[in-house]
């Protein structure tokens, strides 16, 4: 594809390139052998188990595309729309799925500074992680709608509008994660607490958040433009935003943006830094490292599957709420 000129038939708008895709395949191989490898060293699967696996996704999504930029003319052939429809899901869902990944590691350095949490840290995953379930039904469904490029079907328009609302909610819940943090990290300097076990991840953190705002902005203003793709329709296609006519948006703000994502927790990852049992956290002192003694109620799986929204025990322990006296914790040499 030249200046942004459309090829008719395709659907991806251009003639998708053939060597990018490659690329990115291969680097989010890499980076998904790394992830499985911290996680085994560092045993904090539980931790950012969504790491290797939206890896994982990628990898099957840009390996997909690789096919597609031989097959990307559409003649009514299922086999090259489902392949397109397939290689785009695999690499739009896993945007929100790497934001409920790092609320779930905000979730655990709130664990071990919870005297200065902004809330409880057990909610942060239980309630960032109920909007983000909403978040991923409604970007899978809304892409799956708006990529269905079949003349047959008239989803397009739908499945723009559920990606919008999918990005908003997502906007919104990025912007509660930095308030949250900056809160926490606020907190954290007052009382004079600068250790590494805390800041290197929550800069990573913030890292992580700042590029999937930017990529959130840039898909949301995507879908504000005119996205109906006619495939058979040369007009049409020259009429589309520009966003969707010029591939080189999509490798710099989706693919570059997500794999420096996946690389950064790659170098920095917070197995390397945080305890891996949560109940460990730091006495108000700053320095000390208390274990809580914990009574596990052991909640049902429907609960761990519902990321504890529901199906919670009616009775938790809390082991955090005696951090003055220690009364319920050992101390960790």
């Amino acid at each position: 594809m030249e200046h942004g000129k459309p090829v008719e038939g395709s659907l991806y708008v251009y003639a998708p390139n053939k060597v990018a895709p490659v690329f990115f395949a291969v680097a989010f191989a890499v980076s998904a052998v790394c992830h499985f490898w911290q996680c085994r060293r560092y045993k904090c699967f539980k931790m950012i188990g969504l790491y290797p696996l939206c890896a994982v996704l990628f990898f099957a999504g840009y390996v997909l595309r690789e096919y597609g930029a031989f097959d990307y003319v559409y003649t009514g052939n299922l086999v090259t729309l489902i392949t397109f429809i397939l290689s785009q899901v695999f690499i739009y869902i896993c945007p929100p799925l790497l934001e409920l990944a790092n609320y779930h590691v905000l979730g655990r350095i709130l664990y071990y500074v919870p005297h200065l949490a902004p809330l409880p840290p057990g909610r942060v995953l239980s309630t960032f992680g109920g909007l983000m379930i909403v978040v991923e039904t409604l970007n899978s469904l809304g892409v799956a709608l708006s990529t269905n490029r079949s003349p047959k079907r008239n989803s397009q328009e739908m499945g723009s509008q559920i990606t919008v609302a999918a990005l908003a909610i997502q906007l919104g819940v990025i912007i509660i994660f930095f308030v949250l943090a900056a809160i926490f990290h606020h907190r954290c300097a007052v009382a004079d607490i600068h250790t590494r076990v805390i800041s290197t991840p929550l800069t990573t953190l913030y890292v992580s958040m700042a590029l999937i705002l930017i990529r959130c902005i840039y898909r949301l203003v995507e879908h504000l433009g005119n996205t109906k793709v006619q495939v058979d329709d040369i007009e049409s296609l020259m009429a589309l935003s520009p966003i969707l006519r010029y591939e080189w948006f999509f490798y710099v703000f989706e693919a570059s943006l997500m794999l420096i994502n996946s690389v950064i927790w790659n170098v920095w990852n917070p197995g390397r830094y945080l305890p891996i049992n949560h109940y460990v956290y730091l006495a108000r002192n700053g320095k000390t490292e208390l274990e809580a003694k914990v009574q596990k109620a052991g909640r049902p799986w429907l609960a761990l599957l519902t990321l504890g929204m529901f199906f919670r025990e009616k009775q938790e322990y809390h082991p955090f709420l005696e951090l003055d006296d220690n009364s319920d914790a050992t101390v960790r040499v």
